[in-house]
């Protein structure tokens, strides 16, 4: 059976405590920015993306949804610190659908183990190499992914989720 992606799903898998603050990297019109905001009632949900345009169009869901635990930050995550974020805030960092678009992986990755706390998780979702559909260049595995956390960002997968037909997705923790 043909699946897509849900962002519900995914974050039911994730054992998410209502307190814990959050991040979506590559947020765009936050599919899973909205769906955490809900889970996280108690917490706060960072939304980053590099384009201002659907940031907008992100708070504009929140509104209509009344959600206003979710604080909108434009940003370039592929440079030293450039989610602006302080170190060890959040719990969990969601890097979701933006590695296939970027030669800076390990950049990135690295800015979300930053600001992770000491117990945090980055949570990655990205296309399946061999997936008939989606972008046709720069797709990246899970195994080529849990490599690099592994060996130049001392992380291991913790878990590997359930995604969809044409996603993996996994957990890593420090």
């Amino acid at each position: 059976m043909v699946t897509f992606l849900d962002p519900e799903k995914i974050i039911e898998q994730l054992g998410i405590k209502q307190d814990w603050n959050a991040a979506e990297f590559g947020c765009g019109q936050g599919g899973f920015t909205i769906e955490l905001a809900r889970v996280l009632p108690k917490g706060m949900v960072y939304a980053l993306d590099i384009q201002e345009e659907p940031l907008s169009a992100l708070l504009g869901k929140a509104k209509v949804e009344g959600l206003s635990n979710i604080k909108t930050i434009q940003c370039d995550l592929e440079e030293p610190k450039g989610s602006t974020l302080r170190d060890g805030v959040l719990d969990l960092v969601l890097v979701t659908n933006i590695l296939f678009q970027s030669t800076k992986r390990e950049e990135i990755l690295r800015e979300a183990k930053r600001i992770l706390n000491v117990n945090g998780k980055i949570i990655v979702v990205d296309w399946k190499v061999d997936s008939p559909f989606g972008p046709e260049e720069g797709r990246v595995s899970l195994d080529e992914i849990e490599k690099l956390m592994r060996l130049n960002l001392d992380m291991k997968l913790v878990k590997k989720l359930e995604a969809d037909t044409y996603h993996w997705s996994a957990i890593f923790e420090k």
